[in-house]
């Protein structure tokens, strides 16, 4: 397990990445990355645009069918 301190960056909030967390993410300075929550908390991933359409059409799934999905969950 890896960790990393949350620290003032301007007048902003953020976390710095150690580089091989980096590396194993394949992330430069400048690109996109998700958090994603999970059963086991938020999951920190590279962006992938596959994905995001994925989720997109999810999202829309889950909206035009949250009555009989939450009558599924019970």
């Amino acid at each position: 397990m890896r960790k990393a301190k949350v620290t003032t960056i301007g007048s902003s909030v953020g976390v710095v990445l150690p580089k091989e967390i980096m590396e194993k993410l394949k992330v430069e300075k400048g690109d996109t990355i998700f958090f994603v929550d999970t059963p086991n908390g938020i999951e920190l991933t590279a962006y992938d645009v596959e994905f995001e359409e994925q989720m997109n059409a999810a999202k829309k799934v889950m909206k035009k069918y949250r009555n009989a999905l939450r009558e599924l969950a019970k």
